[in-house]
Order: structure tokens, then sequence, then C-alpha cells
């Protein structure tokens, strides 16, 4: 096992900025779980800037630490944890972008690898859950977002950061007995845009559900819906209030707080967790890396369910 450079001989800000400062994929024989970005924006239908992501999320993550007490682990000790580097797509072509990224994926779980991928634009999510599904057929969701992501086109196209879920439940690789929206909030286009959301299938619990409720009711409930499906969980990092993630593309006020995202992430613990995406970091739009810290520590409780459950 190859664990992460040590922080006490290598200062965190020197050396080359691996995720958690983890080996590269290339540097181990197999890896148990690989963190990897695709840094792609072409999708979004306000500011743009994701594709910078994964870099900066990067960065952010040389402050991370090798033991994880919120889950009473350390996840790079009990599985081989890597940094697979980023899936380089075409930003001028989103069809071919979604194709390279959904081989690419699929590729790097062949020998059985957990994807923990960072964004780039909730586009990519798509492509990343027709690759799960190759495995393991139709997934539980769990959207954490402050929007929808469920409409039908944007400009008369079908692939954007708005569409994907849409086109995942009708390519038939959800189950839709088992997918829900976590944090949305915000206005919409219309009463409809929460009519058609019914329809596909998605349970709803918003910013304020998760306020007026709190975090363990709120985690019993998903819970429930999951039960032992394998689960993918999809993070935009606007389901966070502007003022814990201000560096994103479509911001909306009245968010949940990093505090509260953290725990219920940590709250999906012993559920048949198969991958999962962090998507729609900003970094042009961040103040003093408070999206990027916000994204990488996400990523890194991710990383860690998936080490409790590979290494059972």
């Amino acid at each position: 096992m190859i664990g992460p450079v040590d922080s006490s001989k290598i200062p965190r800000y020197a050396g080359p900025a691996t995720f958690a400062r983890l080996p590269r994929l290339d540097q181990v024989a197999h890896a148990d779980v690989a963190v990897v970005g695709v840094p792609f924006d072409t999708g979004v239908s306000y500011r743009p800037g994701a594709r910078f992501a994964p870099s900066a999320v990067r960065e952010a993550s040389r402050l991370l630490r090798p033991y994880n007490p919120g889950l009473d682990v350390s996840p790079f000790e009990r599985v081989q944890v890597a940094d697979g580097g980023d899936i380089a797509v075409n930003p001028f072509h989103i069809g071919e972008a979604i194709e390279t990224i959904e081989q690419a994926a699929a590729d790097l779980q062949a020998e059985g690898t957990k994807l923990v991928t960072i964004g780039g634009d909730h586009t990519i999510a798509l492509p990343l859950l027709r690759a799960v599904s190759r495995i393991h057929g139709p997934v539980a969701l769990l959207h954490f977002d402050a929007h929808l992501d469920t409409w039908d086109t944007y400009f008369g196209e079908p692939y954007t950061h708005g569409t994907p879920f849409r086109r995942a439940v009708e390519d038939g690789i959800l189950d839709t007995e088992a997918i829900s929206h976590v944090g949305t909030r915000g206005p919409l286009y219309g009463k409809k845009d929460l009519e058609d959301d019914r329809r596909l299938g998605f349970g709803i619990v918003t910013s304020s559900d998760v306020m007026r409720r709190g975090v363990d009711e709120t985690v019993d409930a998903l819970r429930q819906r999951i039960g032992s499906r394998p689960l993918y969980v999809s993070i935009d990092i606007d389901v966070l209030d502007p003022a814990h993630a201000p560096g994103t593309g479509t911001p909306e006020a009245g968010g949940m707080t990093s505090r509260e995202l953290l725990e219920i992430v940590r709250g999906l613990r012993g559920l048949n967790l198969v991958g999962a995406d962090v998507v729609e970091v900003a970094p042009a739009y961040d103040h003093a890396d408070i999206t990027s810290v916000a994204a990488s520590h996400v990523a890194y409780d991710l990383v860690s369910l998936l080490a409790l459950k590979e290494g059972q």
C-alpha cells in the first residue's frame, strides 16, 4: 500500500499537487479507489470556469490529513487510493466529450476501481452514470444540488449541465424507486418543472427541509429510500449557500452549510456506494479558496466512505 506524502517530512505546499498528496495511478499496481478530474465546462448555462476545478481542488486538498475522525477511518491505510489524473475531453463538442468520459470511466473501473470524480460541470454526471451502470445496472442516486438538473433542453440542446438526470432516467440507468435531490431551492421556470421532476421519479429534500428537520432525520429518510441498492452520489457544490461556496457558476441564496453537507454525506456510511462526483467548482469566483476547500473535504469523505466499504 502506497500512501500520501508524509507532511511531517515534506511541507504540504511542496511537491506535486495530487489529490491529498496521494500517489499517481501509474505509481501503484492497482487502486481500489481513484480520484479523477474532468476539466470540462462546455455545458454551463451561466458562469463558466469549472474546467479549472480539478487543479484547484487538488491544491486545496494539500491540507487533508490521513485520518478522518468524522468517519473514524484512515482511508489511505485501509485501501489503495490514487490520483488518476484528468480525463482530457474535447471542449468544443459536448457529444464527443460525453462519449470520451464514459469510455475512460469504464476503462478505469474495469478492474474494480471505484471513482470519485472532480468536475467540471454537471454534464459529466451522465457519462459517469452510464459507465457505472454497465457494472451495476440501474443505480440509486442521491443528487445534492441547488437545482433539479432534470430539464429537457437548453436552447434546444439535450446535453447540458441542467439536463443530465432526465437523460439518465430516459436511458434506464437509474433505479427510479430510489432517486432523490437534496438541497434544492431557488426560483424555477414554472411549477411544471416540479411536476416533470416528480413524474421522472425523483423525491426532493429541499435546503429548507434540511434546516427544519435536521441532519439526522434527513439521513434517516434518505437511507430508507436507498436501502441496499448500489448507490451513486453526485454533489454539485452549489448545494452549499454562496457564503460557503461562492466559487460556482449558478449560485442560489438559502443553501446548506458545509457542516450540514459533510454530516449528511457521513450519514451514508454502510450503504452500497459505487461511485461519486463533486462538480461545479469555478475557482475564478472563489474567495480565499473557500469553495475548493469545501469540495476537497467533501471528496475526502466520499473517498473515506468507499474505503470503509472496500476494506470490509
